[in-house]
């Protein structure tokens, strides 16, 4: 039987990619806000001979996590792979005083992850076996002002994941932990940032590094996954060979 691999954020950029690079090998559960967009990938991945279904899941509601994970469950009977995408990057100045922004980082980045962990961990502790993966951001390992709250949550996304790897190997749970670092990848996650002179900085900095695809960060993701059951491919740090 095919792997079963959940994926939220899958309506765009790093998740639409993932799941159309791991349609052919694994079944699919989708989850994102965006009806429309689930469905038009579910459909493409169909044409194409892949299994995929979706759940539309607002991943900073716990509700709509745990309902996420009973639908893949239901659907297919097991969860073998979770991939924590989903990701907001609101990035502004601390002078400005965005909290609303603020906030949804928090929920989304960082509450996202933790539900997500949440919902899948119970069943692959119960049968011995899957894997997490999070999607973080070389941004967990450096900070630069306009996106300190944005490299919080992933410096948060880091020590969930190291944190959880350590827990399960000490466990013997038959866990994998992967957390994912990507640097400047071309997607819409840029069309978050709500302050106009932010947004054009973060554009002069994406073209003069030259964003890598977000294929190559699904790539990345299918790599962790088909790394031999015995082995953790723990960290992944990618960026352009251009981003110093």
């Amino acid at each position: 039987m095919k792997k079963v691999v959940v994926i939220t954020g899958a309506s765009s950029g790093i998740g639409e990619a993932s799941a159309k690079m791991l349609a052919k090998d694994y079944q699919l559960v989708l989850a994102a806000r965006s009806e429309d967009k689930l469905q038009s990938t579910v459909e493409e991945i169909k044409k194409l001979g892949g299994e995929a279904q979706y759940k539309v899941t607002d991943v900073s509601q716990n509700d709509q996590v745990e309902a996420l994970a009973k639908f893949a469950l239901d659907t297919y009977g097991q969860i073998d792979v979770w991939i924590n995408n989903a990701g907001i990057m609101p990035q502004a100045w601390m002078k400005e005083k965005k909290v609303k922004e603020w906030d949804a980082m928090i929920d989304v980045n960082i509450k996202g992850t933790l539900y997500g962990i949440g919902a899948a961990l119970p069943g692959m502790r119960e049968k011995k076996s899957g894997q997490i993966i999070n999607i973080a951001s070389d941004l967990a390992f450096s900070v630069h002002p306009g996106g300190v709250v944005y490299s919080a949550t992933k410096y948060a996304t880091r020590a969930i994941s190291e944190g959880l790897r350590q827990e399960v190997a000490a466990d013997r749970d038959n866990i994998r932990v992967t957390a994912i670092y990507p640097g400047v990848v071309d997607t819409n996650i840029i069309n978050t940032i709500s302050d106009v002179a932010m947004k054009q900085q973060v554009e002069k900095f994406k073209e003069a590094v030259g964003a890598i695809a977000p294929e190559r960060v699904a790539l990345a993701i299918k790599n962790a996954i088909e790394m031999p059951e015995d082995t953790g491919l723990n960290d992944i740090v990618l960026r352009s060979i251009n981003q110093a």
